[in-house]
């Protein structure tokens, strides 16, 4: 089945497809994100960035950035409708199911074995430290990739003064995510499309 594009044209420009060599199969795409769940323990984001941009390149550095854009403006997961998003650009229906099974099916069966053994043994001292560590090392690789995401940005001084307002708004004076984002998103498009052109 030939590739679907997204009908939206910062989706198209995000998702140029590259070299042949960068377009994945619909097993690969599977595969990919099977391991990707598999080992995004902490939360995928960080390595989703490394599969898809550094390991398997099958988008630059900008495109993952936009498309990220795209994809946390979307209800649901980031990691998911990336999953989504990336299987249907380059395999079409058959790759967006490809990737949402692939990242889905491993951390189901994950999680609730661990709900499991977390509602047995949730008063004991060494599985608190268990999960203690994995939150520290799970923030770490947050800022790690916030820090990557945002190198693509260092040249649009428009976008890192929207991102700068953003964080502003959430983490300092704590207003509510959803509707600064309602402003922001059209706010950031406005000026892009205003100084940016």
């Amino acid at each position: 089945m030939p590739s679907q594009d997204f009908t939206t044209p910062s989706a198209a420009d995000v998702t140029d497809p590259g070299p042949e060599q960068t377009r994945p199969t619909t097993p690969q795409i599977f595969l990919a994100f099977l391991m990707l769940g598999l080992t995004g323990f902490g939360g995928v984001l960080p390595m989703l960035r490394d599969m898809l941009v550094e390991r398997r390149r099958w988008l630059n550095p900008e495109a993952f950035t936009e498309l990220l854009g795209v994809c946390q403006f979307m209800p649901g997961g980031n990691a998911i409708n990336m999953s989504v998003a990336v299987g249907l650009k380059f395999r079409g229906v058959p790759g967006a199911l490809a990737g949402l099974l692939g990242i889905l099916a491993a951390p189901t069966v994950i999680v609730i074995g661990l709900g499991v053994v977390y509602a047995r043994y949730a008063d004991d001292p060494h599985l608190r430290h268990f999960f203690a560590g994995l939150a520290a090392a799970a923030a770490g690789l947050l800022i790690s990739t916030t820090i990557k995401i945002g190198l693509p940005l260092r040249r649009r001084p428009v976008g890192l003064a929207i991102a700068a307002l953003v964080v502003l708004a959430v983490a300092v004076l704590r207003l509510p995510l959803v509707p600064t984002l309602l402003v922001m998103a059209p706010l950031g498009i406005l000026a892009s499309w205003r100084f940016e052109r």
